[in-house]
Formats: C-alpha cells, structure tokens, sequence
C-alpha cells in the first residue's frame, strides 16, 4: 500500500448524494497566471471554511491541472505520466478532447454546499479563467447511472483503493497525487428505453434489477463489464476508482453521465477507453456506445495537499515552456 495515502487530495471521499464539475481555462497572462498560483495556496483553507458550516455535509474537494496548464504554470519538474487528453477513436465513436486547464470535483451530501464552495473558489480566481463546462449531478436512487444500472459496482475499496489511485515511488517528487481522466457523456434515452431490459442487460453484462453479473456462458464479449476488465501481466485485475454522477435537465431532453476515474496512471483508463471504443478485438466494441456519447474529455494531475500548496510559490522560467 502507499505510504503517501495521507497526503493525498479527497480522491477518496465517500459516496455523496451531490457534486459540481467545473473545468476552466486559464487566461493567458502572467498577471493571471500569478492569481492562479496564489489561489493554490488557499484552495484547502476555503474548503475548511465553507465545510465547518455544516459538518455533517461531508464537503470535499479535488483540484487537477491538465498539461498545458501544468507547463504554463508551473513549468518542470513535471508528472512523470502527464499528458494531454489523448483522442481515441474514429467516426461515430470517439473519445474527444476538449479544452480544460483546471479541474475541480466538488462532493458534499447537499447541493448548497457544493454551490457554495464552487462560488468561493470561483471568485477567487476572478477574470484569471473561464469556467468551459460545469455539470451539477445528483444521486439517483441506489447509485444507479441515468441507464438504470447500478453505477461503480467494481471500485476498489480500503487498501486496494489506494494501491490503484495514489503515486509512490514510480514518481516520487509526485507521490501521494493521483491521474483524473473525466467525460460528459450524453444518452440517448429514448432509444435505450425502447430496448428490452434482456437486451440492456446483455449491453452492460449484469442484471438490472440485482446488480448481479452475467454468468460468464451468457455475458457478451462486447459488454461494457468484459471490456473494462483489465488484467496485469501477472493475471491480477488493475482497477480504477470511478465516482460518476447522473445530470440532466428533462425538459430540454438532456440527460447524461458525468464520467470521472481516478487512478495513479492514466494508462489503464485510457486501455479501458480503447477497450470500449476500438473493440476487442477490433469491431467488438461496446454497444452502450450506440446510445451513449462524450461530447467533452480532459486528463489532469491531481497534486498532493502539500505539493498543491507548495505550487502557490513555483516561479516558472520565461520561455521555460
């Protein structure tokens, strides 16, 4: 298990019924990219303070910044495994890249909260970025995605969930952060619903109304469970930790996932990604895709607690990136 767990932002904060999404990007002066720094040294104090009014709202943030951002601001030493939003895939099924220098992930039981520290954060920051997507997402019933299925059934817990989230000694200057790779993705409602729940079922390998997995005889080798399931060289399962969020707004017939896995490589979300989008083999892709599509996608490094204030007082070289 890593030693770093301790120092490492709220990646592993518990279930909640509330969150707030925001990617934004930085304006690009130095002017601005100073209050971005500064802003860094204040992110957890503001957390604290917005939190201590209601205790039992389990308020929680995570701050990333994405490649572009990291070099601009911060310039090297840099995440070893930092890189920008890789596209995956051609014609009607493709990962995209979208524009994102800072994430930020809020989660507390109530959406007051959520909005509350989402303003804080936001002012002070000020004219230094631009808020280019944010996504309110909400629980819905029994952890169940806006599909009907039970959502992040497989993620890892207690000990596990630290060994495939956090960095240690692979890139020490880096330990105890951890890689969020995030997507909205959009559902076609209609057309899912006019499929039997056999036909879902078959779509994302468990049953509906249980959560049970398909027995391996009659599950898919297309489903969306077989083609998330990695397996390292030695034959072990590699996991990611997966906090989705349901959004909407029915009348305007939105409805959608909120994606969001936290690991310590970007690698095996992207494999996941490709798994899901390319096939496996080639053309066995997941059909969930045919009612599902991203319309945004970005990768960000989430820095430690210290490293994050720390980065408040790194002065980048001009030219240096």
């Amino acid at each position: 298990m890593s030693t770093y767990y301790d120092d490492s932002q709220a990646v592993f904060s518990p279930v909640t019924r509330s969150a707030i999404f925001i990617v934004a990007t930085i304006t690009n002066t130095p002017e601005h990219h100073a209050t971005v720094r500064n802003w860094c040294a204040d992110v957890a104090a503001v957390v604290r303070s917005v939190a201590k009014r209601s205790p039992a709202g389990r308020l929680s943030c995570v701050c990333g910044f994405g490649s572009t951002a990291w070099n601009t601001l911060f310039g090297i030493p840099r995440p070893a495994q930092l890189h920008p939003f890789r596209e995956i895939g051609s014609g009607g099924r493709v990962a995209i890249a979208t524009p994102g220098d800072i994430l930020l992930h809020i989660r507390a039981e109530e959406m007051d909260l959520c909005f509350e520290l989402a303003t804080q954060l936001l002012n002070k920051l000020g004219d230094a970025v631009t808020v280019v997507d944010e996504v309110q997402g909400f629980r819905y019933f029994d952890q169940r995605a806006m599909i009907g299925f039970v959502d992040g059934t497989e993620n890892p817990e207690g000990h596990g969930a630290i060994d495939f989230t956090v960095v240690g000694e692979e890139d020490r200057a880096f330990a105890g952060g951890s890689y969020a790779l995030v997507q909205k993705y959009l559902h076609d409602m209609k057309g899912w619903n006019a499929l039997t729940v056999e036909q879902q079922e078959g779509i994302i390998g468990r049953h509906k109304q249980s959560n049970i997995e398909l027995d391996a005889d009659v599950k898919p080798s297309s489903s969306h469970s077989s083609l998330t399931t990695l397996e390292d060289e030695n034959g072990n399962e590699v996991k990611i930790l997966r906090d989705n969020m349901p959004f909407g707004r029915p009348g305007m017939g939105e409805f959608g996932t909120y994606f969001i896995g936290y690991a310590r490589s970007p690698a095996p979300i992207e494999q996941m990604l490709e798994n899901m989008i390319i096939g496996l083999p080639p053309g066995n892709y997941d059909r969930l895709l045919d009612f599902s599509h991203a319309v945004t996608g970005g990768l960000f490094f989430i820095p430690s607690l210290t490293l994050l204030e720390a980065l408040s007082t790194r002065s980048v070289p001009p030219n240096s990136h």
